[in-house]
């Protein structure tokens, strides 16, 4: 995920710590999971219970339910500390130069009891400067192609500082094991999009979101701004060059729909409300806006009904902010919120029950171990 932050970033880095620190210099209990969970509020009207389904994730993002009825969690892990500074071309100052980790990067499943198993956490993950807020990435997104688990590294390639791991989409198999399905930093590399940012280019990409559908899978980058399918064989076709019609407006979010995709964007910061919109994308490429007025959108999915549902991270403040991310229901091409009080959410998926699970605490200070799901059943 592209995170531009400017001249707030300081203030910004030292807000999200306040919210989310474990202990306070007056030695004051730390903060739970249900302590932020508590931060969450339905809005009036909204029949929209809420529980704490899982904790001790390590900056959650993406989520799928498995053929085994287990949810699964892609995680931005640690971060790392190795440099690759003059082995290849950085991110630009301030996100960069990163550091990264060959290891660290997870999946985890949670089963029908909210309890954490680690399928892996021998994928990569890596963090921007510490004057941005070390923000991790790792795995960005999972997605299942029959009994198949495959993951979307976002958190590799050598401007990561993470060598002889690209960003990619990997198998995963027996024991947790990793295998190269399509190399996307070399894909990228090789044909770059018509729009790119100078001073916020990541050469290796930023890789966010990932659907499984019709047999491929569609994964969405920010920060040169596409939309790509790959097969299950590796062979990687990009459907839609948002940037070339959009410009840089950091696409995140995708989500299949009837055949069509559905992306939402997050933006640059500082952040301007009602900036952000959910975009159409045929499988051919077609480009088409659907909803507008939204703000810094990371999840959009459908219930069985067919109403669109929008995560939007931070609302009301020029930059990421805890405790203001919301959910919203588009009804008759208007958002409605349904649920406020999110603290730095990152992703959301439908169970198969029909309740809706929302990645909490994805990025920010302190992350580690403070990421939880937490599960909204939303009535009629």
């Amino acid at each position: 995920m592209t995170v531009p932050i400017r001249s707030s970033l300081a203030l910004l880095t030292l807000a999200i710590a306040a919210v989310l620190a474990p202990a306070s210099a007056g030695g004051k209990p730390p903060v739970t999971a249900q302590d932020i969970a508590s931060l969450v509020q339905p809005q009036a009207g909204q029949s929209v219970t809420m529980s704490v389904y899982a904790t001790g994730l390590n900056n959650p993002r993406g989520l799928k339910f498995g053929p085994d009825g287990d949810l699964y969690v892609a995680e931005g892990g640690k971060g790392g500390t190795h440099s690759t500074v003059g082995r290849c071309t950085q991110v630009p100052v301030p996100l960069g130069p990163y550091t990264g980790s060959l290891t660290g990067g997870r999946i985890s499943r949670i089963d029908s009891h909210g309890v954490r198993h680690t399928v892996t956490d021998q994928l990569p993950s890596d963090q921007t400067t510490a004057a941005a807020g070390a923000l991790t990435s790792g795995v960005a997104d999972i997605a299942f192609i029959g009994h198949t688990l495959y993951a979307l590294i976002s958190g590799a390639g050598c401007s990561h500082g993470v060598l002889g791991r690209d960003n990619a989409i990997v198998r995963i198999g027996a024991g947790g094991s990793a295998s190269l399905v399509a190399n996307l930093s070399k894909f990228q590399k090789a044909h770059p999009t018509q729009v790119t940012e100078p001073d916020d280019f990541e050469p290796d990409g930023t890789w966010y979101s990932m659907v499984a559908a019709g047999g491929y899978l569609w994964a969405v980058e920010p920060n040169h701004g596409e939309l790509d399918r790959v097969s299950t064989s590796g062979a990687i076709h990009r459907v839609a060059d948002i940037s070339a019609t959009q410009g840089h407006i950091v696409p995140t979010a995708v989500t299949a729909f009837y055949g069509n995709f559905f992306v939402g964007n997050l933006n640059t910061f500082p952040i301007v409300e009602g900036s952000s919109k959910i975009l159409k994308i045929t499988p051919t490429g077609h480009v088409s806006t659907v909803v507008t007025g939204l703000t810094t959108v990371l999840g959009v999915q459908f219930d069985s009904k067919g109403r669109m549902y929008v995560l939007q991270n931070t609302t009301g403040n020029p930059g990421p902010t805890p405790g203001t991310g919301n959910i919203l229901r588009i009804v008759n091409g208007a958002p409605e919120v349904i649920v406020s009080g999110l603290t730095l959410p990152t992703g959301m998926t439908f169970g198969p029950g029909g309740d809706l699970f929302v990645s909490n605490v994805g990025f920010g200070v302190p992350p580690t171990g403070m990421g939880q799901v937490l599960r909204f059943h939303l009535g009629n």
